[in-house]
């Protein structure tokens, strides 16, 4: 199980790592090709990317250098409650593949945060 997590938490932050960056410094490249882009304006699309960054930051750190591990289930369970709102965003613009995407993310998200908390906490 433990492996498992840390496959997941190694795969996601490297994922939302791409995403914050994509969010914060590469938004005005990628808007026009994302129409959900224009659901919300710059400074959200931006906070949420250096949440993504933060948050991938600390699906790693704080269990591999078993210093406050439980922020790794706060970071996973902050990305699980994002893709909710990416969710309902995507659902707006009718945007079914990243609907999905988001789903499965959120869904990966809870059960790191569900198993660093019960299964196989970091001591």
């Amino acid at each position: 199980m433990n492996l498992l997590l840390w496959s997941l938490q190694v795969l996601a932050a490297l994922l939302y790592g791409a995403s914050g960056v994509m969010k914060t410094v590469l938004f005005d490249e990628v808007t026009g090709d994302v129409p959900s882009f224009g659901a919300l304006p710059r400074e959200a699309w931006a906070a949420l990317g250096v949440m993504e960054l933060v948050c991938g930051v600390g699906l790693i750190l704080p269990s591999a250098l078993r210093w406050h591990p439980r922020l790794t289930v706060v970071a996973a369970g902050l990305l699980a409650v994002e893709s909710l709102v990416f969710i309902g965003v995507h659902l707006r613009y009718q945007e079914t593949g990243a609907i999905l995407m988001s789903a499965v993310l959120g869904l990966l998200m809870a059960f790191v945060a569900y198993g660093r908390m019960l299964l196989s906490p970091v001591a």
